[in-house]
């Protein structure tokens, strides 16, 4: 094959069915979307030359930049097409989570901004939050970026529409699965998908996936989190379902060890929550059933994101010192104040209260009196021992609660008597009306 250019090779990827001796199901033929295989690696791919395409000439004749809020997929894709177009791409987030994507995006020429958001993506909700703040600024008059806009643009959804979607109908000889199982970050891929499955069969079943609210899986949000994105709509999805950290790198470890196929975390959660909901369903089919599901980009941006969450998996030795050792029995057993109970301890006990957000999420607005760590730096701390005296009532907060827990509950691990999460994090603080200050 023979082509222009590198955007023409955007989409026609490989379906590639799974071994029914891997997945264990009985009358599903499971597929997997590799969408890995898209130029610059990801799903993304065709969302972003989809949505950047209608302004990309007129951009480049009075030298725009792109802008995106995204520090994932989306942000690599638009950076590399941005570079081909000569001009340049901005990233605009509030925190890079991994570290292989920042450097990926600075090698692709990408200027990468970290706002000071008070929370750690897009919250629309929040009329005061700077990165939302940004984010309307892009639609005023006057603005010189050419604003892709992931989040709300119908063109994301339409990409997958037009394309993945009668892609997965046609290398199943014209036929749309029983069940198309998606992680649901932007909710692009997931709608459109599932809207091109539908006109071709309307009994098609929909599964979304989302990360646990106290957990972090790249790619894919939290349910509360998704509620913030403009393209979702519940009534996609016959259900959603919670899936872990944990259960994405089982999932990655089977697609990778056992099916040759390299996915990232995000296929390894698409891939175990296909094989968990439908496990049940087999034996009671009549007929044999398909089911498809997306890998969505390659293992080698994660190795970080593994290393930290399964270190004996890269021949490190495991850990007992980390957030990600902490145990469901711990976490439940772990004190999570809410935010009237909270103010009450601390005026009572004046517990050294810990801020585990961003800088600039700090900078932007915090507790009065708390001191700003952020988690990767307590992550070292703790590895050195007890950060704080057990003499020292300790309350951490995160932007919503989950990983404040986590550490809550390993410091109790290591002897801590007296250590507390606040419920909800900063964002619950700033719902009920508690103060807060700005740097």
């Amino acid at each position: 094959m023979r082509f222009e250019s590198i955007i023409e090779t955007v989409g026609d990827t490989p379906l590639v069915r799974i071994a029914p001796h891997v997945h264990g199901l009985q009358n599903i033929d499971l597929y997997a979307k590799l969408e890995f295989c898209n130029p610059f690696g990801s799903l993304k791919d065709r969302a972003a030359w989809n949505m950047v395409r209608p302004g990309l000439s007129a951009a480049v004749e009075r030298g725009s930049q792109i802008v995106e809020l995204s520090s994932g997929n989306t942000a690599k894709a638009l950076a590399a097409i941005a570079g081909m177009h000569g001009i340049g791409f901005k990233s605009v987030t509030n925190r890079m989570k991994i570290p292989e994507m920042r450097e990926m995006l600075l090698l692709l020429g990408a200027e990468i901004e970290e706002l000071p958001g008070q929370s750690e993506c897009l919250d629309p909700t929040n009329p005061e939050d700077p990165l939302t703040l940004f984010h309307r600024s892009l639609d005023e008059p006057g603005n010189t970026y050419l604003h892709t806009d992931q989040y709300y643009n119908a063109r994301n959804a339409e990409a997958h529409e037009t394309g993945t979607g009668p892609e997965i109908v046609a290398d199943l000889d014209g036929r749309a699965p029983d069940w198309f199982i998606s992680g649901v970050g932007t909710a692009g891929s997931s709608t459109g998908v599932a809207r091109a499955l539908r006109d071709r069969n309307p009994k098609v079943g929909v599964v979304g996936l989302v990360a646990d609210k106290s957990d972090f899986v790249p790619g894919i949000r939290n349910i509360d989190e998704v509620q913030e994105v403009g393209i979702f709509d519940p009534l996609t999805y016959d259900t959603i379902e919670k899936v872990t950290s944990a259960e994405a790198i089982d999932g990655l470890l089977t697609l990778v060890r056992r099916c040759g196929i390299l996915a990232g975390p995000t296929g390894g959660a698409a891939y175990f929550g296909a094989v968990r909901y439908l496990r049940d369903i087999g034996p009671q089919l009549t007929e044999p059933a398909t089911a498809v599901f997306i890998v969505c980009d390659r293992v080698e941006s994660y190795l970080s994101y593994i290393r930290k969450r399964r270190p004996e998996l890269l021949g490190l030795r495991p850990r007992n010192d980390s957030a990600a050792s902490v145990t469901p029995e711990e976490l439940s057993g772990t004190a999570a104040v809410g935010v009237a109970e909270a103010r009450e301890w601390m005026a009572k006990e004046r517990p050294l209260v810990v801020d585990m957000r961003s800088p600039y999420a700090y900078a932007a607005l915090h507790i009065e009196g708390s001191i700003n760590i952020v988690d990767e730096l307590f992550a070292d701390l703790v590895r050195g021992g007890l950060p704080f005296s057990k003499a020292r009532p300790v309350l951490l907060a995160c932007p919503v609660g989950e990983q404040s827990l986590r550490y809550a509950a390993l410091l109790t691990r290591m002897g801590h008597p007296n250590v507390r999460s606040l419920d909800g994090g900063i964002i619950a603080w700033r719902d009920a009306g508690a103060p807060l200050v700005r740097e």
